[in-house]
């Protein structure tokens, strides 16, 4: 089927240019700044280096409802390190001026409320910042809150659950900008053996529904190759990886510049499932 998704912009664009090649856009996730700012970008690297077509970098906030445990764990690392929003969005800002790689924050809706929304989003727009996912920040709630992340060329990405109704689905699917973001239902994140059937029902149900006008990408706890076949088998254009990459980080803090050569292997490898499509 031909999507027809909006090549203007950059995260679209890029589902575009890689579903035109028959491949998924793979999305990795890191928390900003853990376990310290250096590491991080360094880490940063190795993934878009890789082969992350898409990075997601969160910005840690003292009470993360929809994370797991991995992902906290680095929140609370990156905070004892010092983060905040602005100096992730300069971090951000050094990135974007080296790589094309579309970047997404994803953060909680209070330090954007503390920054204000306008100065939020005129930071982020003026460091390379793409899109943004906010998890606690309903569709009901963000007709204002969108229309200033447009007004800054930041897509507004939302997300849906296996248990989301349908008209609420086709909502989200007419208000996300860049993709509609599909996490797993039970709980928080987390990176999971394998993919639950009701993971690849939820695909095709919303893929249905986005009718090609905006891609789709999933986050169920994916940590392999096979995870990525399934996924894009069942109609995914996208793939999103974050607890097992955030694992990773975790794993080498003793010696943290083992982390990167890691990470560069298994996002190479997740990527390279991504091409393996009918």
């Amino acid at each position: 089927m031909q999507d027809n998704f909006h090549s203007d912009d950059p995260i679209e664009k890029k589902f575009r240019e890689l579903g035109n090649r028959a491949e998924g856009v793979i999305v990795a996730y890191l928390m900003g700044h853990d376990p310290d700012p250096k590491a991080f970008m360094t880490n940063a690297v190795s993934l878009i280096e890789g082969g992350a077509d898409i990075l997601e970098i969160g910005i840690p906030f003292s009470d993360p409802v929809a994370d797991g445990p991995v992902i906290q764990a680095a929140g609370t690392r990156a905070l004892s390190a010092g983060a905040t929003p602005r100096k992730i969005i300069d971090t951000i800002g050094e990135l974007s001026s080296q790589f094309t790689t579309p970047i997404v924050i994803l953060t909680y809706y209070n330090p954007i409320l503390a920054m204000g929304v306008e100065q939020f989003m005129r930071n982020a727009s003026d460091n390379g910042v793409n899109g943004i996912v906010v998890p606690d920040l309903p569709m009901e709630e963000g007709d204002m809150f969108r229309n200033t992340t447009l007004k800054h060329n930041i897509d507004r990405i939302l997300l849906a659950a296996p248990n989301t109704s349908e008209k609420r689905l086709v909502g989200i699917v007419e208000k996300s900008k860049g993709f509609v973001y599909l996490v797993s239902l039970y709980g928080v994140t987390g990176p999971r053996d394998i993919l639950s059937p009701q993971a690849l029902e939820t695909v095709k149900k919303v893929k249905s529904l986005a009718k090609g006008t905006i891609p789709v990408s999933a986050g169920f706890g994916i940590s392999r190759p096979e995870h990525v076949s399934s996924l894009l088998g069942a109609g995914a254009d996208g793939a999103i990886v974050g607890s097992a990459l955030v694992r990773t980080v975790a794993e080498h803090l003793g010696d943290p510049r083992e982390a990167p050569y890691y990470l560069k292997k298994t996002i190479t490898e997740l990527k390279e499932a991504s091409k393996q499509r009918d």
